[in-house]
Order: C-alpha cells, then sequence, then structure tokens
C-alpha cells in the first residue's frame, strides 16, 4: 500500500472523526503507525481483520484480509489531534535529505524546496535498513533518509 493511501486513510479518518480506521497490514503501515503512536498523534495501534481489531483474528486471516487497527486521539473538544498528514516524497519525486538537510528543515529553514516545520508539526523518515523514525530522532542517530510525510 501507497505512503499517499495510508496517509489520505487517516487523515480522513481524523476528519469524519471516526474512533478507529482499518489499515491494510503492510510494514508501511505498521512503521507509519507506530511513529505516529510514539508521538502522541494516536491512542492505540492493534491487529485485526476487516470485522474489528482481533489479534486472533489476524493470526488466522488470509494475508489479504489482515488489518491493522489505529484508534485516533482527540482532544478535549473533540477536535482531532492529527489534524493533517501529508505525503512529501512521491513515486515520481522521491526526496532523500542527509543528516545535515533534516537539521535544516526541523530548524525553520527550507530543504530540497520542503518548507520547514511549524510548530508542532513532525516529519516522518525512512532511514532504510535503520528503520522510520521522526526527523529529530533521525538526526540524533545521525541518520538520512527518504522524507514520507509530515504530520501536525
Amino acid at each position: 500500500m501507497a505512503s499517499a493511501d495510508l496517509c489520505s486513510r487517516l487523515q480522513n479518518g481524523a476528519l469524519a472523526r471516526l474512533r478507529s480506521v482499518p489499515l491494510p497490514s503492510s510494514r508501511a503501515a505498521s512503521s507509519l503507525l507506530s511513529v505516529l503512536l510514539a508521538q502522541g498523534f494516536l491512542h492505540s495501534v492493534s491487529r485485526g481483520s476487516p470485522a474489528g481489531p482481533n489479534p486472533a483474528a489476524f493470526r488466522t486471516a488470509p494475508v489479504p484480509q489482515r488489518r491493522l487497527w489505529a484508534d485516533l486521539k482527540y482532544d478535549g473538544e473533540a477536535q482531532p489531534v492529527l489534524r493533517h498528514l501529508n505525503v512529501v516524497s512521491k513515486p515520481s519525486k522521491r526526496i532523500r535529505l542527509s543528516p545535515e538537510e533534516l537539521l535544516r528543515l526541523v530548524t525553520g529553514r527550507r530543504a530540497q524546496f520542503v518548507p520547514p516545520l511549524g510548530l508542532g508539526e513532525i516529519a516522518i523518515v525512512d532511514c532504510g535498513e535503520a528503520g522510520w523514525c521522526e526527523a529529530r530522532e533521525a538526526i540524533r542517530r545521525g541518520l538520512g533518509g527518504e522524507l514520507v510525510a509530515r504530520a501536525g
């Protein structure tokens, strides 16, 4: 499943004020959800089938029917914590940033035509074999990679 589709499903679910959003199970979905969960944009993530979250059903379901269920988080006024989730790197134009360029991006300067991060916004980076992480974590670890998405 493409990153753009994952981002669209999560953003549309938040705008529709859904409690949980089902996503087809894949490494990209798992990585994206783990970063969003660690950064506080999601309440929880669970495995299941199209019928709902159920780890036992996940193990017994055929691979195309396995789902990851993302429980969205809302503030006290029922506004979604995940206000936007935009794809940066697309199949037609991959954006790969070095650790120095990531530092520019998170400190308020443009990097490779990508606008700087705003207040409360994060960038999700695919660091290759090191996995997916938030841009600030990638900088701490001295890693660069493909800038997948930005969330706020």
